[in-house]
């Protein structure tokens, strides 16, 4: 059968529109209803992150939509005879010819969204972002292998429908269920990228592992040898399925919930001048503005510096964006600040990157507990705001300072707007006062906040 007949005759050609709309309706629909295309296309973008997040609704609808058109192919070729009436061609052949557009379907259902995303965003992606996509590609080929052998064991105006359901609902209920290991051998990957991730191979090699070797022990069953080779072959392809499954769901076992194997710090970075030394992620959404976001820390840093606050400026400040999920914490020589975050164009702007700055070079002779147990005295809070406020305002950063700590006053006092107030009065008292004088004033509140929270936790 020449390629045109087969297309005319295959139901994969003849759904199309069905699934193409899904796809269509899915990409337009569930990808931008979090996230709307003005802050998709605004960044942060990395290739890798918007693969995985465009595949995340079409593997199941993939794998799905392979396994029903196969198992009806394959109920076809059962009907029609058609191994019996080739005797000369490899079964083999004849199930590859016969499967090509399905797979082709399926491949298209996963290509597609991954295309248009990569339109959308306009990023090229690099061989390591397309991995998730031929992952998927060929979990498609082996869902089309175990949905043709269906095919040829069941009725398929029955079995073509509820095994395309069955598939569907089997891919997206590992992802809520328990063990854990489930998720990640499903082949509709549990775990997300964050920028400059990338998936590490295992993470994408078991689940496609732990489905490819059913398929392969079921192609063993349309092996042309002797009744004897078939049985050992089958027994021999049955236990090595087995062993293989085994090994990838023992190695899934040891990983948590959206926990695969990832390697972060892939991204690239722009810096600008020295000491400090400030660099931002390449398309994190504000690479642009490097040079601006680079004069308000130097600004800070130096406003800080001349009203006596004791900060030490850093070697490098860098965008935490590049760190990806483990964020690594400041030292007194390299910073860590979310950059792209603060000054890209869904974030507050340059405020919050003085913001940041404020609460990387203000510290206190002692330590503060990180939340407030029931009873405990809270005095010294008064003092520690008090004192990071005058801090704040000196860079103008104090709006986002006030926004935090009244959201966290309404969640620990009774009277918030009071304690509000009280720090407001003192911040504000203190900036009327000489310059000589506040700085004076700045070290006594810290070391009153000392104090109390010593005090207190005695």
């Amino acid at each position: 059968m020449n390629l045109r007949a087969r297309l005319r005759t295959s139901p994969a050609v003849w759904t199309a529109p069905v699934w193409v709309g899904i796809v269509l309706f899915y990409f337009f629909h569930a990808l931008h209803l979090e996230d709307p295309y003005e802050e998709v296309i605004s960044g942060p973008l990395w290739a890798p992150q918007q693969v995985e997040q465009s595949l995340f609704y079409f593997y199941a609808f993939a794998y799905a939509i392979t396994c029903g058109l196969a198992v009806w192919e394959g109920g076809r070729l059962k009907r029609d005879g058609v191994w019996g009436l080739a005797p000369g061609r490899s079964r083999y052949r004849v199930a590859a010819h016969t499967l090509a557009p399905v797979v082709g379907a399926g491949w298209l259902v996963l290509a597609l969204p991954v295309v248009m995303r990569l339109v959308e965003t306009r990023l090229v992606p690099t061989p390591q972002a397309l991995m998730p996509m031929l992952m998927g590609m060929g979990l498609v080929v082996a869902w089309a292998v175990l949905g043709c052998a269906l095919g040829h064991l069941t009725p398929r105006l029955i079995s073509a429908p509820l095994s395309a359901v069955f598939v569907y609902y089997l891919i997206t209920k590992t992802g809520q269920v328990e063990p854990v290991w489930l998720r990640h051998v499903s082949g509709a990957s549990d775990t997300s990228l964050d920028f400059g991730e990338q998936y590490r191979p295992l993470t994408l090699l078991v689940p496609f592992l732990f489905t490819a070797a059913v398929a392969a022990a079921v192609a063993v069953w349309w092996l042309p040898a002797s009744r004897a080779v078939r049985r050992s072959a089958r027994a021999g392809a049955a236990v090595a399925a087995v062993v293989v499954m085994v090994l990838c769901a023992n190695t899934a076992s040891g990983w948590g919930y959206g926990d695969g194997p990832v390697s972060a710090g892939h991204a690239s970075a722009t810096c600008a001048g020295t000491a400090p030394r400030v660099c931002i992620a390449d398309a994190g959404g504000a690479e642009d503005r490097l040079d601006q976001v680079r004069d308000e820390i130097v600004r800070s840093l130096a406003t800080l510096r001349q009203a006596g606050v004791q900060v030490t400026v850093p070697t490098t400040v860098s965008d935490s964006l590049l760190t990806g999920r483990h964020k690594k914490p400041s030292t007194e020589s390299a910073w860590w600040l979310p950059l792209s975050q603060q000054a890209g164009k869904n974030g507050p702007g340059m405020v919050g990157v003085r913001y940041g700055v404020l609460l990387t070079a203000v510290h206190f002779p002692c330590a503060f507990p990180s939340s407030i147990e029931p009873g405990q005295s809270v005095n010294w809070i008064v003092n520690h705001d008090a004192a990071m406020l005058w801090a704040a305002t000196l860079i103008d950063a104090d709006e986002p300072y006030l926004s935090l700590r009244r959201g966290e006053y309404g969640g620990s006092f009774q009277n918030p707007r009071e304690v509000l107030a009280k720090v407001q009065e003192r911040a504000g008292n203190a900036a009327e006062l000489a310059p000589k004088q506040q700085n004076v004033w700045f070290q006594e509140e810290q070391r009153k906040a000392c104090r109390l929270v010593q005090e207190a936790t005695t």
